[in-house]
């Protein structure tokens, strides 16, 4: 019997104590900690987020030098209307889950740094072609995704564009094509074999023979030579 009370007595003051003010001073001070801790947590997790977005931490590595120097003879680097792409512009996606994904896949470039992989002029090159059919593989399955960050079929006025871009444009919107189809090469320099290379990337995603890019290739090659000649 005196257990009961004395078990009794214990719940009683433990509610007594539960809708005291030192409770609801306990809680509040609890909540608000655990609020203050999230707004932290996400700060610092944004901030680290936008970081590694920056040209400056994508070409912190040696290895980037290369991309670096190709990139800025483009004219995503200096054109007439100063607009500028940096790195992130082209490689990570502006949607919140396709950009954790892209953060997590990058991942392995800081092993293949750390291994020393394209750690050499002669090793990049001996890469070059797998590295762009990696990307080329990626934007195609997005459907360059990365590049409607800035470009889209629907805000292009045709009639304010060169009369070949605008023709390869709207064969683009009616035969189904992607930016990267005929932008091969657009910030980088295009490897050796890339055409077969990119044949075969695109007939390993549709399942089936592809047409023959010859085409696609002589107008990636226009677009190019008119951008460089125009940029300024």
């Amino acid at each position: 019997m005196a257990d009961s009370q004395d078990k009794r007595g214990r719940i009683r003051r433990l509610w007594d104590w539960f809708w005291s003010p030192l409770a609801a001073l306990s809680v509040g001070f609890t909540l608000l900690a655990g609020f203050l801790a999230g707004i932290l947590f996400w700060g610092g997790f944004h901030w680290t987020m936008e970081l590694t977005n920056t040209e400056e931490f994508c070409t912190s590595c040696h290895t980037m030098e290369v991309n670096l120097g190709e990139y800025r003879e483009t004219i995503h680097y200096n054109n007439h209307s100063g607009v500028r792409a940096i790195c992130s512009d082209c490689h990570v996606p502006h949607e919140w889950n396709h950009k954790i994904k892209a953060k997590i896949m990058a991942v392995k470039d800081v092993y293949h740094e750390l291994a020393g992989t394209i750690s050499t002029p002669e090793k990049y090159e001996a890469h070059r072609l797998s590295m762009a059919s990696a990307v080329w593989k990626k934007m195609k399955a997005s459907d360059s995704r990365e590049c409607r960050n800035c470009h889209n079929f629907d805000y292009m006025d045709f009639t304010l564009q060169e009369t070949r871009a605008a023709s390869e444009h709207q064969r683009a919107i009616d035969t189904g094509m992607t930016c990267i189809d005929c932008h091969q090469g657009i910030a980088h320099r295009l490897p050796q074999g890339y055409l077969e290379e990119y044949q075969n990337v695109t007939e390993a995603l549709n399942g089936e023979a592809a047409e023959p890019l010859e085409e696609h290739a002589a107008a990636g090659d226009d677009i190019r030579a008119f951008l460089n000649e125009n940029k300024d």
